[in-house]
């Protein structure tokens, strides 16, 4: 997945780029909640690009309940418990987008390219989505950027570089950075950090939008591994 001498850090999202599982975030947060606070969920706010701190926030306020950080906490560990009873069925409740597992294995072949998340879940939320399509063994989940970190999306992305270059001693410059996402949010992110954003056409934004939020490139897909390889690493081969 690396070389000695990596040059580029690709940061995945994972719900509708990498992962079709929608309409789980919804039943799962009823779970959580009613387990949590012991109250039903009756309104949800706007996932798509958005980090789960800024999600449970919006949920606990929305219930009448103070998102302190002990019930934040308290309703992740709920989160974190109905996803890992739900692993064994993940793959019947949803799929790898198309191109998915051959676009992470391209990026991997490739010795300079390390890869990575910048996600809105929760780490541990995370691997249990990858994983239950294989999609987790080309990233090092170690060093990603998580939903549990802020409810501002692009702090997300400098903590991924960091922690990057950190284990792999080496400096990232932003244009080395790679930011692949679905939303105007993951473009906001990569744009805010002088990285590279490529928008990916799968969940409910257009192509237009994406491109109009300032994406670098859009695909329509992660279909076309040739397509996707161009634009991750450009001229960086």
């Amino acid at each position: 997945m690396t070389s000695a001498h990596p040059h580029r850090l690709v940061l995945w999202d994972i719900d509708q780029t990498l992962v079709d599982l929608s309409g789980l975030g919804a039943a799962w947060y009823a779970v959580a909640l009613l387990e949590a606070t012991g109250t039903e969920l009756h309104t949800l706010p706007e996932f798509g690009g958005r980090t789960e701190r800024a999600i449970t926030s919006d949920v606990l306020t929305t219930h009448g309940v103070e998102p302190t950080e002990e019930a934040v906490q308290r309703l992740w560990q709920a989160l974190i418990a109905v996803s890992e009873q739900a692993r064994p069925t993940l793959r019947e409740d949803g799929r790898a987008l198309p191109g998915a597992a051959e676009a992470l294995v391209a990026m991997a072949g490739h010795g300079g390219v390390v890869q990575s998340l910048v996600t809105g879940n929760l780490p541990e939320i995370s691997l249990h989505k990858l994983a239950a399509f294989d999609l987790h063994e080309h990233l090092d989940l170690e060093i990603g950027g998580y939903g549990s970190l802020s409810a501002h999306r692009p702090d997300l992305v400098p903590h991924a570089v960091e922690r990057a270059a950190a284990k792999h001693g080496t400096r990232f410059a932003p244009e080395a950075v790679v930011i692949v996402g679905d939303t105007p949010n993951d473009v906001a992110a990569a744009i805010e950090h002088g990285a590279m954003a490529i928008g990916v056409a799968t969940g409910k934004y257009t192509a237009a939008e994406l491109r109009a939020a300032g994406a670098h490139t859009v695909l329509a897909d992660l279909a076309d591994t040739a397509a996707v390889r161009a634009a991750v690493l450009g001229g960086c081969v």
